[in-house]
C-alpha cells in the first residue's frame, strides 16, 4: 500500500466547498478513504451537521489515541479579492492556497494520512480514534459535542486526544496549545424614557447608565494571570442606540461584552459579577438593565505531564523545536473534550487562517504528518 499523501488529500478537502454547515462532500471523501483502511466509521449527523467517527482497533481500548479536528470552513468573503479560486487548491511556489488551507483542511489530511499509514505498517495494540466534525466554526452544539454523545452511547473511549488546530503563531514547532480561556459574552437593553432634548427633566435617558456601566466593567481588572494563563480580558464589543434625531433622547440602548477568561473564573461567577455591577448602576440611574449571557465554553488546563511531553518530543524531533506550552488565543472543541480524557492541540502556523488567499506551504504538510506519525510511534511504543 503507497503512502498517504498529505498534501493531495488537502487539496481534495480544499476543493470540497464546506462552509459551515455544508458538508460539501469533505466528509464522504474521508469516510471512503478510512473504511478502505480497515477503520469502523460512522456518520454521526445531528440538527443538519455532518460529522464522522472512525476507529482503528478495538472498542474502548485502555490504549486509544485520538485526533480531532473539523472540515467545515468559514465563508470565503469577498471573493473578487482573491486572487485564486477559493476552492481551487492552486499550488503557487510551493504554496497552497485556499479556504481551508490552514484551518484546517490541512491538518485533518496530515492526522489522516498519519492514521492510515501507522496502523498499514505497524498495526498497534490499541486503537486510533478519529472525530472529525462539521460544526467547528459555527454554533458548535452539533459537532464534536454529538461525536461526544455518540461515544458515550456506544461505549467508545479516547485515553487522550490531540487537537490538530493551528497553534504555532510564526514557525513550525513553536507552540503547542494545553488548555484555553473560556469566553462568555453578555448583551445588555438599557431601558430608561424617551423624551424631548430640550426637556431632559421629563425623560429619563438610558445612555448615560449605559456609558456609566460600560466605563465601570472595561475600567475593572478581573485578575492578574494565573500559573498557566495571562490575565482575563474584557472588551466592550458595540454600544447601540438606533437614534438619528439630535432632539430626541432615547428610550432605549444596547451594548455588549466579551470576557476571556482564565481558571480563575467560571462563567457562573462572571455572569453574578455582570449582574451585580448592573443592579448597581440600574439602582443609581433609574434606568432598567436586562442581560443575557452565552457562555461559549468554560477556561480548562491539562496540566504539563505525560501527554504534553509526547507531543513536545515529537515536535522537537522533527522541527528542531521544542514548543511553548500556551493557553493563548480563542476557543477550540478542546474546550468539549476536555471532559472526555486529557487533550492538547498543536497544528501548523496559524498566520492566513481566515484570510483572502488563506495558503500552506506544501512542505509543512508533510511536516506535519511526520509528526503526528511520530507522536502515534511513540504512543504505541
Amino acid at each position: 500500500m503507497p503512502a498517504t499523501d498529505p498534501a493531495q488529500l488537502t487539496a481534495n478537502l480544499i476543493r470540497c466547498p464546506s462552509v459551515t454547515p455544508t458538508e460539501g462532500g469533505a466528509l464522504v471523501l474521508l469516510e471512503n478513504l478510512l473504511s478502505q483502511a480497515g477503520f469502523e466509521c460512522a456518520r454521526v449527523d445531528r440538527g443538519g451537521i455532518s460529522n464522522l467517527f472512525a476507529r482503528w482497533g478495538t472498542r474502548a481500548h485502555p490504549k486509544s489515541f485520538g485526533f480531532n479536528g473539523h472540515t467545515d470552513v468559514v465563508p470565503v468573503g469577498d471573493e473578487a479579492a482573491w486572487t485564486v479560486d477559493p476552492f481551487g487548491a492552486e499550488i503557487r511556489d510551493g504554496i497552497m492556497y485556499g479556504r481551508g488551507a490552514t484551518d484546517m483542511k490541512s491538518g485533518v489530511a496530515a492526522f489522516v494520512a498519519a492514521a492510515v499509514d501507522f496502523v498499514h505498517e505497524t498495526p498497534p495494540d490499541g486503537a486510533v480514534v478519529l472525530t472529525i466534525t462539521g460544526d467547528e466554526e459555527g454554533d458548535a452544539v452539533n459537532g464534536t459535542l454529538a461525536l461526544l454523545d455518540h461515544m458515550s452511547e456506544q461505549g467508545e473511549q479516547m485515553s487522550v486526544c490531540l487537537v490538530g488546530e493551528p497553534t504555532c503563531p510564526e514557525e513550525m514547532g513553536d507552540m503547542m496549545k494545553i488548555g484555553r480561556r473560556g469566553s462568555l459574552t453578555a448583551w445588555f437593553t438599557f431601558t430608561g424614557v424617551q423624551g424631548h432634548s430640550a426637556y431632559p427633566h421629563r425623560a429619563n435617558n438610558p445612555l448615560p447608565a449605559m456609558a456609566r456601566l460600560m466605563d465601570q466593567l472595561s475600567s475593572h481588572v478581573l485578575d492578574n494571570g494565573t500559573d498557566h494563563f495571562d490575565a482575563s480580558t474584557l472588551a466592550v464589543v458595540t454600544m447601540d442606540t438606533g437614534n438619528p434625531a439630535t432632539n430626541v433622547i432615547p428610550a432605549e440602548c444596547r451594548a455588549t461584552v466579551n470576557i476571556r477568561f482564565n481558571d480563575a473564573h467560571s462563567g457562573e461567577t462572571l455572569t453574578s459579577w455582570l449582574q451585580s455591577m448592573a443592579d448597581t448602576v440600574a439602582t443609581q440611574t433609574g434606568v432598567g438593565i436586562a442581560m443575557k449571557v452565552s457562555v461559549s465554553g468554560e477556561s480548562f488546563i491539562t496540566p504539563p505531564g505525560p501527554l504534553s511531553d509526547l507531543v513536545s518530543a515529537a515536535v522537537a524531533a522533527e522541527t528542531n523545536r521544542t514548543p511553548v506550552l500556551s493557553t493563548s488565543g480563542g476557543t477550540s472543541d478542546a474546550r468539549f473534550i476536555q471532559h472526555h480524557c486529557p487533550v492538547v492541540e498543536f497544528g501548523l502556523v496559524g498566520k492566513t487562517m481566515h484570510k483572502v488567499d488563506e495558503n500552506v506551504p506544501v512542505a509543512q504538510i508533510h511536516q506535519l504528518k511526520a509528526i503526528y506519525a511520530r507522536i502515534l510511534r511513540d504512543y504505541f511504543a
